[in-house]
């Protein structure tokens, strides 16, 4: 067998450029102001035969001539349609498409629905408006991108060929409406808040800086906007919430972006159990909502959402994997010495040597127990090191009123009753800033102006944060977290 010619893609860009040439010399516009479409796509498939006229438009991803007959398919975003054109119809401006008109071409048909004897719908076109060319063609002959890393840098044809791309996407919309639909009907506002900001504030972890040229001064991207919808609930709003794109400078893995899409709500007068009774009201009526049951499979890991979900301490699940009895251990360096007595071994591009009690004590929960967690189970009860803005348990000082939400491994939720007490906010602000002085990056900046906002009084408060893209990529069996965003952060191409 003879191999196929390869084709130098600047040729058939000189071809496909001289077709406008031809399209201009037929008075024909080969980029085109508007079309007045009568119905989409898919609309127009669920027409009765007879149905017209009836005026579509898209991208044409399949051609196929017989003569004086030419079938093609319009893609758009929820679908694909066939369209039949007749020369005896159309005289010369059939003649006009066939010598003009490429896959990958923007058109507007208009004509009446019929069924093929094959039984597809189809238009069959009286006339149609050349809408834009196609410089390019698309990719394998629309068999569609098999290369991981040009999906991604090439998102947009990625979707074009890959219908479950685009099913992905249209689902992740259909999430986050349901989510906000949800605090809608229970009483939440939506608010915005800042995206730069003086202080780095309201979670631990490494901030993008960068340079305001108005102002002279340094900013910091939002690593949450966790402080910014607190100072809503002491100006008056009881119940509010945001997606907030924020930005963290830290490593990028499956499940980890620099840039994601975090939701954040707050709840005055709830506590963390009002919280977590809510949470898992609220995760039920999405999966329920968008895949219609509440067991799903991930990457071929059965997780069932039913029943009333497990609730365990922090303290209780590392005793229960590795044994290391966080609450004998108060002071970061005898902490240090049980994991290393036990053995364990971290992989991570945090400092060890200079990590705080804190950080140290949640890379040993992420080695040897959130892995473990596939079932929806919550976490509860923190150390109070490793939750500056959570308020501490009456019963139990060294630990916060707190929850996670872990799935498949995964922090999907992470959830606090607040610390509203600007005493107490004061001196584990001052604690981070010790941290951070030893060389903790991840522990978070002194905002003394949230606690100015807290010495004029917060009611009682629960809220907490969800990763967005981690919910969509188990909702949707994505395997990475770039899978389920648009248009994710790459290395610039050589």
């Amino acid at each position: 067998m003879e191999p196929v010619p390869v084709i130098d893609p600047s040729e058939q860009i000189a071809v496909r450029a001289n077709k406008i040439d031809l399209l201009r010399k037929a008075g024909v516009k080969p980029f085109a102001e508007r079309f007045e479409r009568s119905h989409r796509l898919h609309e127009a498939a669920g027409l009765a035969d007879g149905s017209g006229p009836v005026s579509v438009a898209g991208r044409i991803v399949s051609l196929r001539y017989f003569g004086k007959l030419a079938f093609g398919h319009l893609y758009d975003l929820e679908g694909k349609l066939q369209f039949a054109l007749q020369k005896n119809k159309l005289g010369e401006k059939y003649d006009l498409f066939k010598n003009a008109v490429d896959i990958g071409d923007f058109v507007g048909v208009t004509g009446t629905m019929i069924t093929t004897k094959t039984g597809e719908k189809t238009v069959d076109v009286d006339g149609f408006v050349f809408l834009s060319k196609s410089l390019r063609p698309l990719p394998e002959k629309f068999h569609g991108l098999t290369d991981p890393e040009l999906r991604l840098r090439r998102r947009y044809l990625d979707l074009i060929t890959t219908q479950e791309s685009r099913e992905r996407f249209m689902k992740r919309t259909r999430i986050i409406k349901t989510i906000r639909d949800f605090l809608d009907g229970n009483g939440f506002l939506e608010i915005d808040t800042p995206v730069l900001s003086n202080k780095a504030c309201g979670a631990l972890a490494r901030p993008f800086v960068t340079h305001n040229n108005a102002l002279d001064i340094d900013v910091f991207l939002r690593i949450a906007p966790e402080t910014y919808l607190k100072r809503a609930i002491a100006g008056g709003f009881d119940r509010v919430y945001e997606f907030a794109r924020s930005f963290r400078n830290e490593g990028v893995d499956a499940s980890h972006l620099p840039d994601f899409t975090l939701l954040e709500y707050y709840c005055a007068y709830w506590n963390y159990v009002d919280n977590m009774n809510f949470t898992e009201k609220l995760m039920k009526h999405l999966l329920m909502a968008v895949n219609g049951g509440l067991e799903l499979t991930y990457e071929n890991t059965k997780i069932n959402f039913d029943g009333a979900w497990p609730r365990y301490s922090f303290r209780e699940v590392l005793l229960r994997d590795c044994g290391v009895d966080i609450d004998k251990f108060p002071e970061r360096d005898g902490l240090m010495a049980e994991i290393d007595r036990q053995g364990i071994r971290f992989e991570t591009d945090v400092e060890i040597k200079s990590a705080g009690r804190g950080t140290l004590i949640d890379l040993l929960y992420k080695k040897v127990s959130r892995p473990k967690m596939i079932d929806p189970q919550f976490i509860t009860h923190h150390p109070l090191d490793l939750s500056p803005l959570a308020r501490k348990n009456d019963d139990n000082p060294l630990v916060v009123d707190r929850f996670q939400l872990v799935v498949n491994g995964w922090e999907v939720v992470n959830a606090y009753s607040e610390l509203v007490d600007p005493i107490d906010q004061a001196e584990r602000f001052k604690g981070q800033a010790a941290a951070r002085a030893q060389g903790d990056t991840e522990a978070m900046e002194v905002d003394n102006d949230f606690v100015q906002c807290m010495e004029f009084g917060m009611p009682p408060i629960s809220g907490w944060g969800m990763g967005i893209d981690r919910m969509v990529a188990l909702l949707t069996n994505a395997s990475t977290l770039r899978d389920v965003v648009l248009f994710p952060l790459l290395r610039p191409e050589e």
